[in-house]
Formats: structure tokens, sequence, C-alpha cells
């Protein structure tokens, strides 16, 4: 890739006429965009070629001074990439590569892997366009990978770079997307439906479940819900942290009113079929052009339940709330009924994870023997990552779908670039990574935020009805390699807090759990219950591809070694063809196919 080498950040360069900054003719156009502070001064256009490895960036702000945009760590700004640019009064231009060395000073990088695009200033914005390859053979540029960005932009009021922490944002950001809405088709004849919560008082609870029971809307004959957004009430926002709808067996009995899901009463947790599903982060989410949900036969559930988890953390009183899900739906048939799986670690009671731990995987195993062939297209917690293995015959053929950088406040749905078959007899397997430096007890699976889950949902088509497949380890085994004794399944969940925890004995947990035998509990929408076991197999990391040098500036050869990740692009091999998508409700992966279009949400806990 070629780029401009820079001598340094204020080397006037003649690019332009005074006061128009650098253009290079007619931008192309950037499918993506997002405002990245809550006054809306700084907006981000960006796009990329998966193919080349090269995103493209366009940040506009509202100053005459600096503008600045890179890649962070969430937790440290400091090593974050920047890249740095503005107009000069006399209407020259600077530009630069650079880094922070600590939480306030910047130097340029000694390879310059930015390539300037259009810089421009006026009487409102300063606009700066350039692109990178998503892995550079400098140390100091963070890789563009397919886990959740910590994205940094940065202004000043003049042509002096500083870092100012009130001019400074960062969010987390899905980069490589892969389908845009404006790609997708609107149908004409498209019907709205809200599915809603009505005037319910928030209790003054941490956390809190709440349940009511909703008909589908009532069609004479096939539909199909090509679309879904969440409906939330602006002042609550930061209350709601998931809402999620549920299919009903048309031959349930379901009770009326409000209550908690999974309270006294167990009839309002009845429907374990999820439909779709928002959490904390996301936005409205559109299937692609040739998969829907079917609603209107007699095959289709009519009631669904409505599940929506409440965080009042500052226990206010007196809130009520109207949130809910909006559907689009239309007559106009899609060639495919889509469902969704359930994947991961069977979350209660059975899902620990040791306090003081630097790192600590869990493994949920989904066997498909009971499966008819599928089609995939397209997590609260302090999980630093999750990823979704994909076996046949025991060995890994890929990992479908991963997050390395997991942000409990963007849980949105990510598309995959392919669709992957799934037959009978392949495992699928949910791997989830935690770290509990900040813990000093155990930490347990439930549904409370300060639980811990590890869960993927999948869009697949064509839809079957098996609702989950999760597993869980033999936890009396784990109990006496940990030197405890267990008679059954409780016990051996109490023994957890009888242990003394050490880096060691840590490690001897992780282990345990992944050489037991995994219990594997495969259910139907009519929560019909069946169960298989199976084994671990060890799991082999994507491997990274090869970074890309600049042509220009300066490369160190310690630079061969880049510090950041990357998965080398893997074709998807397979019999057959299949979606594959990714998305990320709170705890939900999201996967388009018949298990063969993943939309994968990789999440820690809902």
């Amino acid at each position: 890739m070629a780029c401009a080498v820079f001598l340094g950040l204020l080397l006037l360069m003649a690019l332009v006429a005074p006061s128009q900054g650098k253009r290079l003719g007619p931008p192309a156009r950037l499918r993506y965009s997002r405002f990245l502070d809550p006054s809306n001064v700084i907006f981000l256009r960006w796009d990329f070629d998966l193919e080349a490895e090269v995103i493209t960036f366009e940040l506009q702000v509202r100053t005459a001074g600096w503008v600045g945009l890179g890649i962070t760590n969430r937790y440290t700004s400091v090593g974050s990439d920047l890249v740095v640019g503005g107009v000069l009064p006399d209407g020259n231009v600077y530009f630069s590569d650079q880094h922070l060395v600590d939480e306030d000073t910047l130097e340029e990088d000694g390879s310059q892997d930015a390539e300037l695009l259009e810089l421009t200033e006026d009487a409102v914005y300063t606009t700066m366009r350039f692109s990178r390859p998503f892995r550079s053979c400098d140390p100091h540029d963070h890789d563009i990978t397919s886990d959740t960005m910590s994205v940094q932009a940065a202004y000043g009021l003049d042509d002096t770079p500083r870092l100012d922490r009130e001019r400074t944002f960062v969010k987390s950001i899905f980069l490589l997307q892969v389908v845009h809405p404006d790609d997708l088709d609107v149908p004409e004849d498209t019907i709205i439906h809200d599915l809603e919560i009505t005037d319910f008082l928030i209790p003054e609870d941490d956390t809190t479940y709440a349940c009511t029971f909703l008909p589908l809307p009532i069609v004479s004959k096939k539909h199909h819900i090509y679309k879904f957004e969440p409906k939330l009430i602006t002042r609550n926002e930061t209350m709601v942290h998931h809402i999620i709808l549920y299919a009903c067996g048309n031959a349930s009995v379901l009770p009326t009113g409000i209550s908690d899901c999974y309270g006294t009463d167990p009839a309002f947790s009845l429907c374990s079929q999820i439909i779709v599903g928002w959490a904390v982060g996301g936005t409205s989410y559109q299937f692609p052009d040739d998969v829907g949900i079917s609603i209107g036969t007699p095959l289709d559930p009519q009631w669904i339940r409505l599940e929506i988890h409440y965080s009042n953390f500052h226990n206010l009183p007196g809130v009520y709330d109207s949130s809910g899900i909006r559907v689009y739906y239309t007559a106009r048939l899609r060639k495919y009924d889509m469902g969704v799986l359930q994947l991961g670690f069977f979350t209660f009671p059975i899902h620990f994870i040791p306090p003081g731990a630097e790192s600590f995987l869990s493994y949920g195993l989904c066997k498909t023997d009971k499966f008819e062939e599928v089609k995939l297209g397209d997590t609260p917690s302090w999980g630093s990552g999750k990823s979704l293995p994909w076996i046949i015959n025991g060995t890994q053929l890929r990992t479908i779908c991963k997050d390395d950088s997991y942000d409990f406040n963007l849980q949105e749905t990510r598309d995959l670039p392919h669709r992957v078959e799934i037959k009978p007899g392949d495992d699928l397997l949910v791997e989830c990574h935690y770290q509990t430096l900040d813990r000093d007890s155990v930490t347990f699976g439930g549904p409370s935020t300060m639980n811990e889950m590890c869960l993927i949902f999948l869009f697949y088509y064509p839809r079957n009805n098996i609702s989950s497949c999760m597993g869980y380890p033999d936890i009396i085994y784990v109990a006496r390699e940990l030197g405890e004794e267990a008679s059954d399944s409780m016990e051996g969940m109490m023994a957890m807090n009888n242990v003394e925890w050490t880096p060691e004995s840590i490690k001897k947990a992780e282990k345990a759990c992944k050489e037991a035998q995994q219990m594997v509990i495969i259910k139907t929408i009519d929560e019909t219950v069946e169960n298989t076991t199976g084994w671990i197999p060890d799991i082999i990391p994507p491997p990274r591809g090869p970074c890309l040098e600049s042509s220009g500036g300066k490369v160190e050869p310690q630079d061969k070694t880049p510090a950041g990740s990357r998965a080398a692009p893997a074709a998807l091999s397979g019999s057959g063809t299949a979606t594959l998508r990714c998305l990320s409700l709170a705890a939900l992966l999201f996967g388009q196919g018949a298990l063969s279009w993943l939309l994968a949400t990789l999440q820690a806990g809902v």
C-alpha cells in the first residue's frame, strides 16, 4: 500500500490552494457512520476493502484546529495510535501518523502507515479523510480486526496538537461490518407492529426481569418479519439492559399480566425459543433479502414472551417504562424461513469463574447429531473475549466468530462475510475468556448483571424445531480434581467456595473443566429436552496474516513483529453454501442460516 512520507507534524506541504486544504476529486461514498461524542461534534464515516485489507476513515469535527483519529486500548490511552491532521491559517495542511507515549504526549511514528486522501477546513468543519492497512508492520499501530474496536477521536481549537481530556472521546465500534441497511431491500408493503410493555413500574432493585405475553401480528396468510429495532423510552435508556422476544409453542397455556420472569410463578419463564433480541449499545437490524421470520402459518408461533432486563443500579423510585421491540413485516415472502439457535455454557447452576483470574476459559459444547442440515449466516461480563470454533469429526475446521475485545456496552448484531453449512454430527463450541482480577469471590452463572453468562445466539435457515443446544462440564469431576468432595452437582458447585484460589488452582480448575465430560442439553421450542455427552477438543487459535509495510517512512527491525493481533483471512470451506453472521446481543450471538447462516452475537452475559 502506498503511503506518503511525512517528516514532521508541522512540516508544511503545498498540497492545495490556501484555505482549501487537500482535495483529490469527488470522494467515494463511505457506507458506515457514527457520532463519537455526546454533543455530536465529532462525526466519523468509514468503509473498508476486505480483500485488500485496507480501511478508509473520514473524520469531520466542528473546529478550525487540529483533529485526530486512531485505535486505543479501552483500559488505557497509553500506546494509542492517533492519525493527526489540520489546515494552517495559510491553507497548507499537516498530517502525521502518531502514537501516545503517555496520557498527554504525542510522538510521531517512525513508519508512516496512514495515507492522506483529503484534508479541508471551512467556516464550520475540519474534515480529514485517510486510509490505512488493517495490520501494518508498525508496533505503534493497532490492528483493525473483526473484534470490538475502541476508536479514539480528539481535536483542538488551534493547530497545536495536544490532548485535552474534554476534547478526547473513545467509542466502541464494530468497524468491519459486512451488511449495511442501505444495501438491503425495503418492501413497499411494510407493516409495523410494536410488542411492548405498558406503564410498568420499574422496581428499585438492581436487577429486574419483567415478562409479559403478547400476540404476534394477526395475518390471514404467511408474512415475513424482515427487520426489528428497540423501542425505548428516552429517559429510561440507561436502565434497559436487554429486550428479548421468545416464541411460545401454540399448545402453551400462558398467564396474563406482568411478572418476574424467573420468580415464584414458573409460568412466566415459559417459552425459550428466541425470535429476536436487543441489548445495550445495539440499534435496529435488518435481515438479508433472502431470509425472514415466518408468521401467519399453522407452524408459526402465535404468541411471544416479552422479556425486559432492567438494571436500576441507582435504585430510583417511581420510574415507569413502556419499552419493547418494533418489528417490520411484509407479505412479500423471502426464500428461507429463519430460526434462532442458542449455544454456549448451560448457565445455571453449573457455571462458575474463580476470583482473581488473569485469564479463565469456559466452554459450552453443542453436538448436532440430532439436527437436520442447517445453514448459518449470520456478552454483561468481565470476559475479555469469546469465540465459536466449528469442529467436524473431532477436527477444528475454523473459528466462525470471535471477539477478543468484548464490551458490555456494545452488544449488537454482527454480520460475517460468508454463509456456512453445518451438517449433523458437526460440533459447535463456544469459548469464553474471562478476567476477574477485581473479584474476591467466585462468580456464578445466573441472570443478574452481577452474574455471568457464556452464550451465543445464531440466526440460521431452514428453521427447525430446536431452540437451544448447550453444554456444561461434569462438576463433580472438577470438584474432585480441586481436592473437594462432592456427591452431586449442587455440592460440586458449593465446593467452589471452599477452594483457596491461587494462580495454580485457577489453572487447575480451567484444565479440569476442559478435560471433564461435557453434558449437552438440547431443547426444542415445545420445551422437549434431550441429553447427550461429548468432549472438548484442543482449540487452535486462528493464524495471523502478514503485516503490510509502508512504502514510505522508517520501519525498525522490531516492527516486523507487530503488537496487534489479527486472524488471517480464511476462505470458508465445507460442503454446500451457507450464511454466516454475528450478532452481539448482551450475551447473544445470532447466526443466519439453517445453522448455516451465522449471525453470531458473542455474548458474555444477558
